[in-house]
Formats: C-alpha cells, sequence, structure tokens
C-alpha cells in the first residue's frame, strides 16, 4: 500500500529575489550524498523522478538507492521504476492507445464502475502527423486544398482523436497542419521546469522514435522508444 513520500524532507523552497516562492523541488545535494555529483545529468533525471514519486509501493526507497548507486548497478543492468514528466505520441501510435482507453472505459462501465477514472497517468501529447499527401502543387492555394483532402481522407480517425482529447484528462492532442511531431515538440512542448500545483521538477519525455532525443538540445531528458523488442535510447548529455 502506498504510504508518504520519505523524502519529503529534501523538499526545498525556490525563491524568488523580491521575497515569495516560485515553488518547492526535490533538491538532490540535500540528501548530503557525495555519490550524486558523479552521475551523469540524464541519470540525475531518473534520480529525481524516483524521489518524487517514491510511495514504497510503486516506487520504493530501494529503488533510489539503487539509482543512487549507478556506477555499481548499472554494469548488472538492475531494473529500475520510471514514471516520465510526459509522453509524446504521433497519431499512428496515439490511436491504438486511444482505442485502449476507449476500450478500458467501456470494460469500467460494464463493471458498474467509474469509468472517469481511466485516464493516462503522465500528461500525453498526441501529435497528428505522417498523413500528409500532396495531391495539389505549383499553385498558390496548395497548401489549403492538400489540408482540405487530408481532413475529408481521415475525417473519421480526425474525429475519433479529437473526441479522446476532450474525454480524457492529462490528454493534449494537436491538430494536423501544426507541424511535423519533433518540430512541434522543441517549438511548442517543452516545458524544460514543470511546475505542477506548486511542485517543480524537469520535463522529460518518453517518446516514439528515435528522433526523440532532439528534445535533448533544450537540455530536456528525452528518450526514443525505437521498436517494441527494443530498449529506450537516451542521449541526454551527462
Amino acid at each position: 500500500m502506498a504510504t508518504a513520500n520519505p523524502f519529503q524532507k529534501i523538499l526545498t523552497a525556490l525563491e524568488k529575489p523580491d521575497g515569495g516562492e516560485f515553488g518547492k523541488y526535490y533538491s538532490l545535494p540535500a540528501l548530503n550524498d557525495p555519490r550524486i555529483d558523479k552521475l551523469p545529468f540524464s541519470i540525475k533525471i531518473l534520480l529525481e523522478s524516483a524521489i518524487r514519486n517514491c510511495d514504497e509501493f510503486q516506487v520504493k526507497s530501494k529503488d533510489v538507492e539503487k539509482i543512487i548507486d549507478w556506477e555499481n548497478t548499472s554494469p548488472k543492468q538492475v531494473e529500475i521504476p520510471f514514471k516520465p514528466a510526459r509522453v509524446l505520441l504521433q497519431d499512428f501510435t496515439g490511436v491504438p492507445a486511444v482505442v485502449d482507453l476507449a476500450c478500458m472505459r467501456d470494460a469500467m462501465n460494464n463493471l458498474k464502475g467509474d469509468s472517469n477514472k481511466i485516464n493516462p497517468l503522465v500528461p500525453v501529447d498526441l501529435v497528428i502527423d505522417h498523413s500528409v499527401q500532396v495531391d495539389v502543387a505549383r499553385s498558390v492555394n496548395a497548401v489549403q486544398a492538400n489540408m482540405e483532402l487530408e481532413f475529408q481522407r481521415n475525417k473519421e480517425r480526425f474525429g475519433f482523436l479529437k473526441w479522446g482529447s476532450n474525454a480524457f484528462h492529462n490528454m493534449l492532442v494537436v491538430p494536423p497542419g501544426s507541424g511535423i511531431v519533433h518540430q512541434v515538440n522543441l517549438e511548442y512542448l517543452g516545458r524544460v521546469v514543470f511546475n505542477t500545483d506548486g511542485l517543480l521538477y524537469p520535463d522529460n519525455v518518453v517518446g516514439t522514435d528515435s528522433h526523440t532525443t532532439m528534445i535533448d538540445g533544450l537540455g530536456v531528458a528525452g528518450w526514443g522508444w525505437v521498436g517494441s523488442k527494443q530498449k529506450p535510447q537516451c542521449l541526454a548529455s551527462p
């Protein structure tokens, strides 16, 4: 059973120059553990996430210790829990995910439960791309004409995703025509720092292809899930 976070003692206020505070964050230096200074930046992101989400149920104190002791546990490929700050999806991976959530709500209704409890546990950014075809070219209205054809061809899919954006909490659907997913991720979706009810923590994202690591250029740790049988790739700088 989940319990109170055992690391509340290192919750530190980030003060404003003129008084007051921006919010609170879990301070890694406050642990006073010299091993933390030697950790690569990307591993510190994992450590902060484990500390922030530690409830002795899904994330345990021993998991935090595994990350702090990364120099010894890494060669052994020890498993650790990780709850990313957000998940990035393209429409070709996002549609099955929304279908699964919708089916889970149907199942909850059949069990006479509250289907509104079925939602993504972390924020999900779903960018609709990979559906543009060039039917009209060398014309001043080519973009508009191609977009109109795109909406006609994908009306049912786009309608379903729009429903999902309104039906589920923690889900943002970026409409078609906004740009390719990684451009949108860099220019609009990257938070750098999250502020959730006054709790500050670093932005980090798991995406559905290797190009997700482009977000590392903003100082945001990005993991690209290349394939169902492959592990996420993390290219964050140490």
